[in-house]
């Protein structure tokens, strides 16, 4: 086979059309060689002697798109100096684009050493060949037809983002055709488009697609790990959700799912992982990076280089501080953005990513090559802000550009509903948690507002089980939190009883009111809107079963739950109110005569002091339409309607008395939590005029117009 010398950069695998160049990092190993396999998995190996800055590369001409290959390393096997080097083992490109499928963990041993159950079985290298057990890399043809795609744009202050799973979304789907269940052609197809779309959200966060890993504990159980938090390729789309093949054929199909969401208005986000690894600890398997350079991918015990710095909870963290792996990281996201035209990433316990030595460093690296990328810096970016290290819970000291997951929001929600949160932590959260991300000049939509995420409970189960059921699991219910703040409202799960039914179903309505008109940006957890249930498991990561596909069987019976959310997503993008770009003020600013936004007791005086603290969860909240700082993009000032929002989270009924005619001389009911078959328009208020609100309820109220 005829050897050109080739190029150190790009690194990876690229075709020119005539040929291919090959280039791999790695600082420490002594030989790299390339790994071509046939169709019958016959190997030719080429000896890799050119070396440029650390990258090892070659050029080979002849080799075109669908070339399968791979990587052996050679260097030294010494645990302890925090080298991992075994040629026997065939390595992963940490830079290629297509990987052909999952571990076939019973062709092969992918440790390298054999596992024997002890502590120090690391220590001695194995030398059994494991290429029949870990897949090929793939040479792609990187072309695709983009036509007039254009990214849509949407302001964070006007998302409404819905985090889902492209598998999950569409797998059981009646209206997607049977193959193309649970791909990314499936999540493209009209009908789940289509379903997306007259929902009204603006985004859809996809839980990760980098290629996904399995441990092989989960193996042996006989399940997987769905929620694909275990990513060994950063450039490459998981090819197991392809409906058209995964010899590259994942790439255009993942392209042709972005370009439809696109053509609908909806942006596509991606949740990432470059925390750590699929490798896991020092007993883990030898699947990509350990072997090509072991002591440069990853954070290492300085004083004891066998072992690794875990602050992610799964055995290893990346080196970000290392040059090269933070390029890696910055050249998958922009390959991401550029070649793949996603909008926006939300990073999987980011705190890991910006610690540069122990504490978490908002000025670190990491942060400061993002900052300054003229297209990094342009999309969206969404830090999920805690790890499991000391120090780690970091909500609200991310740095400008970001916003975060705020947990704060979620914990404090969950609270008030079932009548535990004080009304000044009610408050705080509800008008975009300025306390967190006012002082360093960020926004309101620095606040990923959620009540119910992909980790925990659904929305319906939030309302049904007080405890967690993750048998299925197989790890006896041990894993999973157990601070759910969920409230069972008398019976655990399901029940017949029609007076907890109900009272349910109006939680689930008073979660999803808040959330939509909440200041800062909502984010909802796919099929909240219409009660999908995990049958109480809150750590459904390993179920690739209906525990965790959207059963849209469901829609049927909860059909009015998913008209409300309609409802509510509508009504938040026709109101700029709920969706202001600048900190409320509590004061005049734009010269309507009212401040911009008051609050009310129940017997309609303003809120004093002491009523912030020890008061029952019952308050209610004024929003100025008139008094919005942040200008149109024509620079005019923005004018809206006013409203009135009642929130009673206790245990029993209230009255509540609206306010007098200073701020309006009637009110017209909008929405009712408790009777959501009111329309706007069926009832008014007069000014000072009392309403019976029912215990767990909320009432929005808009300003008759003179």
């Amino acid at each position: 086979m005829e050897v050109w010398p080739g190029s150190p950069f790009p690194l990876g695998p690229t075709w020119d059309g005539e040929g291919t160049n090959f280039s791999i990092f790695s600082e420490h190993a002594e030989r790299v060689v390339l790994c071509l396999f046939g169709p019958d998995d016959a190997e030719t190996c080429v000896e890799m002697t050119e070396r440029t800055s650390y990258n090892w590369h070659c050029y080979l001409p002849g080799v075109h798109p669908g070339q399968r290959y791979g990587y052996r390393v050679h260097g030294p096997y010494d645990p302890s100096s925090g080298h991992r080097f075994n040629p026997a083992k065939l390595l992963m490109d940490p830079y290629a684009k297509s990987i052909e499928g999952p571990i076939l963990f019973e062709n092969g041993n992918v440790h390298p050493y054999e596992p024997m159950g002890g502590e120090d079985d690391d220590l001695t290298p194995d030398e059994s060949d494991d290429a029949a057990a870990i897949p090929k890399c793939v040479v792609i043809d990187p072309r695709f037809d983009w036509e007039d795609d254009r990214p849509p744009n949407t302001p964070l202050a006007d998302s409404v983002i819905y985090e889902t799973h492209v598998k999950g979304f569409t797998m059981q789907h009646p209206d997607v055709r049977e193959d193309l269940r649970g791909t990314y052609a499936g999540l493209a197809s009209d009908a789940a488009v289509g379903y997306l779309k007259d929902l009204g959200v603006t985004a859809v966060e996809l839980l990760p697609v980098h290629h996904i890993a399995d441990e092989s504990f989960l193996a042996e159980r006989g399940l997987t790990n769905y929620w694909g938090y275990s990513t060994i390729g950063f450039l490459a789309p998981h090819s197991p959700y392809a409906a058209t093949g995964k010899a590259g054929q994942e790439v255009r199909e993942f392209k042709g799912m972005v370009k439809a969401l696109h053509r609908a208005g909806i942006e596509v986000i991606l949740d990432v992982v470059y925390n750590h690894t699929a490798e896991g600890n020092h007993l883990g398997p030898m699947l990509s990076f350990r072997g090509v350079d072991n002591k440069s991918y990853y954070r290492l015990v300085p004083d004891d280089q066998r072992h690794y710095m875990d602050y992610t909870g799964t055995g290893n963290t990346l080196n970000v501080m290392h040059p090269s792996v933070l390029r890696l990281i910055m050249d998958s996201l922009r390959y991401w953005v550029i070649d793949c035209h996603v909008d926006g990433f939300r990073f999987d316990l980011a705190s890991a990513l910006a610690r540069e030595l122990y504490d978490v460093d908002r000025l670190s690296a990491f942060f400061d090559v993002i900052h300054q990328d003229p297209v990094l810096s342009q999309v969206k970016l969404i830090a999920e802000p805690w790890d499991v290290g000391p120090g780690g819970y970091q909500v609200g000291n991310f740095p400008v550009l970001w916003s975060e997951w705020n947990g704060i929001y979620r914990d404090a929600m969950r609270d008030f509903w079932r009548g535990q949160a004080s009304v000044g932590e009610f408050a705080n959260r509800l008008t975009g948690s300025s306390d967190l991300y006012q002082h360093d000049g960020r926004h309101p939509f620095a606040s990923i507002n959620f009540i119910t995420a992909h980790d925990g409970f659904t929305l319906r189960d939030l309302v049904s089980y007080n405890e967690k059921h993750n048998e299925a699991n197989k790890e006896g219910n041990r894993d999973g939190t157990d601070d759910n703040r969920s409230w069972n409202h008398g019976v655990e799960g399901d029940t017949d009883d029609p007076e907890i039914n109900a009272l349910r179903d109006r939680q689930q309505r008073n979660f999803l009111a808040t959330l939509l008109l909440s200041q800062g940006t909502p984010m909802m957890l796919g099929g909240d809107e219409f009660g999908r249930t995990q049958g109480g498991n809150n750590n459904g990561w390993c179920q690739d079963s209906e525990i965790s596909w959207f059963d849209w069987t469901l829609i049927e019976k909860n059909e009015p739950l998913l008209n409300f959310t309609k409802k509510l997503i509508a009504l938040r993008r026709a109101h700029a109110v709920f969706r202001r770009r600048e900190f409320l003020f509590g004061r005049e600013v734009e010269g309507s005569g009212l401040p911009d936004a008051a609050w009310f007791r129940a017997d309609g005086e303003l809120m004093r002091d002491d009523d912030w603290g020890g008061a029952p969860p019952v308050v209610a909240l004024f929003l100025n339409g008139e008094e919005i700082a942040s200008p149109d993009a024509r620079g005019r000032q923005v004018l809206d309607e006013s409203f009135l929002l009642l929130f009673n989270g206790h245990h029993e009924d209230h009255t509540f008395t609206t306010p007098d005619g200073v701020f309006a001389d009637a009110w017209t009911i909008v929405l009712d939590t408790a009777r959501p078959d009111v329309e706007p328009g069926d009832e008014s208020l007069a000014a000072g005029e009392e309403l019976e609100l029912p215990h767990h309820s909320l009432v929005l109220l808009r300003r008759e117009q003179p």
